[in-house]
């Protein structure tokens, strides 16, 4: 009971670093355009993404069962993966560069679960399926946006630059709002899933079914991880990457918040950060290759290749620590 406790708390802990660092994939860009001031697009964001919470489930199921057998995980490995894991995203939140919370949480649980039951415990047909939505959501954020782009381009290449941005100022605020209920849906169930897990783990239920008060307690921790603003973040993808005004803003989150939206309801955990920085790129790219700041983007870019490798060598040797001290 003592290491359900302490999974439940370390889980909370993770959602709210998620929150923390991803903050910056709902507002970054209603921040960069200035639509909205960042303490404002902070309480939105946060408000948003405890209603998303209680969109879908599916995603936490997916968590439970799709990346290693559930049978072959305890409590500790758990606890082992949740302190990998929430590790990962403070420090790259304090370096300023957005992660994928989703990358450190799987490479996390395959690195502890792995420590504690060998690589038999892999679920190989969950996690290729889900690996390869990660790689496909930066690309089909990037290229709907991109599509998005030129479509309003189109529309509105007879219209004068102070109309455009008083046209798209308040529809970038709904695009922004539909980016944090797009984002509660999916991150926040990560850490459902990871406690219903435990739930199940430590035997006080019998499927993977998540609970009133995990999804409430998730969405809780995760608001308050936005409201916290990873401001760093928020600046490395709002300003640094791509020089953005509304309409680039409105194209971006829409076509994010359309994708991740789909996708948590079919039930595939995505990185909601690799789907807004492909579709702020693709935004960027549909003005002109050169408004991308491509040094920018290449730091990212290795902060994710670096994420799910080192999550789970960190949680490796967690785990092997812990059981030591068992």
């Amino acid at each position: 009971m003592v290491l359900l406790v302490l999974v439940v708390v370390l889980a909370l802990l993770f959602d709210f670093t998620n929150g923390w660092n991803d903050s910056a994939n709902a507002i970054a860009t209603v921040v960069g355009t200035r639509t909205l001031t960042p303490m404002k697009a902070v309480i939105l964001a946060a408000v948003l993404n405890l209603a998303g919470a209680f969109f879908s489930t599916a995603v936490a199921k997916a968590i439970g069962k799709d990346i290693v057998d559930p049978n072959g995980v305890t409590q500790l490995v758990i606890v082992a993966t949740l302190i990998g894991a929430t590790l990962w995203n403070a420090v790259m939140t304090l370096l300023g560069l957005p992660i994928s919370a989703s990358h450190a949480l799987i490479g996390s649980l395959i690195g502890a679960a792995v420590s504690y039951s060998g690589v038999d415990v892999l679920q190989t047909k969950g996690l290729t399926k889900i690996f390869l939505a990660m790689i496909l959501s930066p690309l089909l954020g990037g290229l709907l946006a991109y599509g998005f782009m030129k479509l309003i381009k189109h529309l509105f290449a007879n219209v004068s630059p102070s109309r455009v941005k008083r046209i798209f100022r308040p529809l970038q605020i709904f695009s922004a709002s539909f980016m944090a209920f797009s984002h509660g849906t999916s991150d926040a169930q990560k850490a459902m899933g990871i406690i219903t897990l435990a739930l199940v783990a430590g035997g006080v239920q019998d499927s993977l079914e998540v609970p009133f008060w995990v999804i409430l307690a998730a969405g809780l921790a995760m608001a308050a991880g936005t409201a916290a603003g990873g401001w760093r973040v928020i600046k490395t993808m709002g300003v640094r990457l791509s020089r953005l005004e509304t309409p680039h803003g409105f194209a971006a989150e829409t076509a994010a918040a359309l994708l991740l939206t789909t996708v948590a309801k079919i039930g595939i955990p995505v990185s909601t950060t690799h789907t807004i920085t492909g579709a702020i790129v693709g935004v960027g790219a549909a003005e002109r290759l050169r408004s991308v700041r491509w040094g920018i983007a290449g730091k990212i870019l290795y902060a994710w290749i670096f994420t799910l490798p080192c999550t789970a060598l960190v949680s490796f040797l967690v785990y092997k620590v812990l059981s030591v001290l068992e």
